[in-house]
């Protein structure tokens, strides 16, 4: 992907698609650092696991490689187009079908949550736990929103901190702050 902004980090995003009941789906979307090989990636592990793919099961194809006649690999080229709208302002809902079954139903639950915040908006993790009827679970509530394997797409970058600090985020904070910028928000780091 390619993004003008000059904050822009030095990162890169790792998306993974498999077929699930027959049906192409999005499964994972983590960021790797500047230097890091997608082998390397912390989603690998429990995507082996749930998916119960062997180490020959995946298939790493460049964003340039990409055939949009092959399902998994349009799929794929879709999620790459929504991103760089969104990097670039011209998006701000992603249309791309999940597959949140790697999640437990208490994970699950927050991450149906989180895509209800609406872009541009901030809301802590306390109200979180609060809108899944959970008032006393934000730790449980921050463990599930920090376990969420769609990065930019379940928009875990817009849950913050109590007193409006960001907070964690897998990616790095540096990724959490360049998100909010993009939908206008600036945060206390």
């Amino acid at each position: 992907m390619t993004h003008n902004h000059r904050s822009y980090p030095k990162a890169a995003l790792l998306l993974a698609s498999h077929m699930v009941n027959n049906v192409p789906k999005m499964v994972s979307i983590d960021w790797l650092s500047e230097n890091q090989e997608w082998q390397e990636s912390k989603a690998l592990g429990l995507l082996k696991k749930h998916y119960s793919i062997n180490e020959d099961g995946f298939n790493f194809i460049a964003q340039d490689n990409l055939n949009d006649n092959e399902v998994n690999q349009a799929l794929l080229l879709k999620a790459i187009q929504q991103i760089n709208e969104y990097t670039n302002g011209k998006r701000q809902y992603f249309d791309l079908p999940l597959d949140v079954s790697i999640g437990t139903p208490f994970q699950q639950k927050v991450w149906a949550s989180l895509q209800k915040i609406p872009y541009g908006k901030t809301i802590s993790y306390a109200k979180l736990a609060d809108n899944i009827d959970q008032p006393t679970a934000f730790r449980a509530v921050a463990n599930a929103n920090g376990k969420n394997p769609f990065s930019i797409i379940v928009p875990c970058h817009r849950v913050i901190s109590s007193d409006g600090k960001l907070g964690g985020y897998s990616g790095g904070v540096d990724k959490k702050a360049y998100l909010l910028a993009i939908e206008g928000v600036q945060c206390n780091i």
